[in-house]
């Protein structure tokens, strides 16, 4: 299973703030992702400390346009998560983690995030790790698959990106670097019905 739960119940309630996508691209859309986002991200070093220190080695950009190829990848994303473009940021956050890398427990500010914010995981797969009190869960997140979090799991729970190697059940996930692809709600009441 690529989810881990460690107390009864929590996985019920907790699936109610998250959806994953597996394979949501092909390799030729993430390719062709890479292709645009390499030239800019492979200048930058890997920072140590992000400004709220949640993230340790990564590097990131805010992308305003893409080519019609990717634009089209942008735009099945936003059809699969939005009731349309106009409910989402115009900009799209890419987030680039080194293999030796994580994203330390945090809740994500509504102010800056939105109340719903997707996730495309390129390059590698990950666990991410949930937490509030005695609940724990861990989620692989596969290469090229979408996740979408709302409600309680991302303002109640913890949220983490754990370090490379993890262990989900037994299953030995080991992560390489990762390119997160982000479009994240504008307002907090455009939630979509799933969510």
């Amino acid at each position: 299973s690529m989810v881990s739960t460690q107390s009864t119940g929590a996985e019920e309630h907790f699936l109610n703030g998250l959806q994953l996508m597996p394979e949501f691209v092909t390799l030729e859309q993430e390719r062709a992702l890479l292709r645009e986002v390499d030239p800019k991200l492979l200048r930058r070093k890997y920072v140590k400390g992000h400004w709220d220190a949640a993230i340790v080695l990564f590097r990131e950009m805010e992308k305003q346009s893409w080519t019609a190829e990717n634009q089209a990848t942008i735009d099945q994303m936003v059809a699969a998560v939005f009731n349309g473009p106009s409910d989402c940021q115009a900009t799209t956050h890419v987030l680039d983690l080194s293999p030796d890398g994580h994203i330390k427990p945090h809740i994500d500010s509504i102010k800056f995030c939105g109340a719903l914010v997707s996730g495309l995981s390129l390059l590698s797969d990950c666990v991410m790790r949930f937490e509030m009190g005695e609940h724990r869960v861990d989620v692989v997140l596969p290469r090229r698959s979408l996740y979408v979090m709302g409600r309680d799991i991302r303002y109640r729970y913890t949220h983490e990106i754990l370090a490379s190697p993890a262990c989900v059940n037994g299953e030995v996930v080991e992560r390489g670097r990762r390119v997160t692809v982000m479009k994240r709600s504008l307002e907090h009441d455009h939630v979509n019905e799933f969510l």
